[in-house]
């Protein structure tokens, strides 16, 4: 029998990379291995990957050492980066170098790097659209990591670019679940006026990934991306009406209004809603629905997700200002 093709997972134990490493081991017979690189192997998501088969190593992106270690004798890696954890977009651009550097240092065959769009090459740092942040970005969550594309390019690692889309578990782990308006009735805001958003389950990203690992070659040194759904603010709260059984509104503010809503990162996300919005066909164009599926035929729906997790849907009781 051939020996196994190792995948390095960086942030196994994340909502990208644990959907990867579970989709690899839910898949035995699939000819690949996964290592789930994290950087505290005693933590008990560590543990619990490290029980269902996972090779479980401590390895940090801060420390392109230790991620050399980490990636040595594997096959490819998925490369994946967590801005809300400094809200830094410099951190972004040292860790993704980090990462490229050493899947070059170590003769990886395949790299997906999960990324997102440079919006300055759509909103230029002179344009008043939108505000600048931090003197450098106009979405720094996105911009840093598009930027950071060309670190793996450069390098010449055999890459797979993956555009991510909104995970519907930020209703959940994000805080952007339903609350209470000032009438008692629940709502989700966005400023995304009457336009798509591109959603899909965090966990799904990872089965994608998984199937362009087994594509072999195909998608090296290609851009591709994916969605479950594309969905209007009001979709999306006709999907939580259902699920939950009373009235959810979609509550349609100006981007200027929810960068000033007041938490850690708003103006930051008030940008990125409105670049969806406003290049609504560009953003939508590049994550297709069809393409998809044909990765994983069973990307769920959002009110298949929210039905399934209906009884971790907070409903908040404080109303939103807006």
């Amino acid at each position: 029998m051939a020996e196994k093709k190792i995948i390095a997972v960086v942030g196994a134990t994340g909502a990208q990379g644990s959907g990867l490493v579970r989709a690899i081991l839910n898949d035995p017979t699939g000819g690949f291995a996964v290592r789930a690189i994290t950087r505290n192997v005693n933590s008990d998501k560590a543990k619990v990957l490290a029980k269902l088969g996972a090779e479980v190593v401590a390895a940090d992106i801060d420390d392109v050492e230790s991620l050399k270690r980490a990636f040595r004798g594997a096959y490819g890696a998925y490369c994946v980066t967590f801005f809300w954890e400094h809200f830094s977009p410099e951190k972004e651009l040292a860790h993704a170098k980090n990462m490229a550097e050493a899947a070059k240092a170590t003769g990886l065959k395949h790299v997906i790097w999960s990324t997102l769009e440079d919006t300055r090459k759509f909103v230029p740092l002179n344009d008043n659209r939108m505000p600048t942040l931090m003197g450098t970005y106009k979405v720094p969550h996105l911009d840093a990591k598009g930027e950071a594309n060309s670190y793996f390019a450069n390098l010449g690692v055999p890459t797979t670019n993956l555009l991510t889309s909104f995970y519907w578990d930020n209703f959940i782990t994000f805080g952007m679940g339903p609350q209470r308006s000032q009438d008692g009735t629940l709502e989700i805001t966005f400023p995304m006026g009457d336009k798509r958003l591109a959603g899909i389950v965090a966990e799904d990203i990872g089965k994608c990934a998984y199937a362009i690992f087994k594509a072999g070659n195909k998608y090296i040194g290609q851009t591709v991306g994916i969605a479950g759904e594309h969905l209007t603010g009001t979709q999306i709260a006709q999907a939580f009406s259902r699920v939950l059984g009373q009235t959810v509104r979609y509550n349609a503010v100006e981007p200027e209004v929810y960068r000033n809503l007041g938490f850690q990162g708003a103006e930051d996300l008030g940008n990125m809603f409105q670049f969806k919005r406003d290049f609504e066909e560009q953003y939508l164009g590049a994550r297709d629905i069809g393409f998809t599926r044909s990765l994983n035929p069973r990307v769920q729906t959002l009110e298949t997700w929210l039905s399934a997790n209906k009884a971790r849907i907070p409903q908040t009781l404080t109303p939103v200002r807006t």
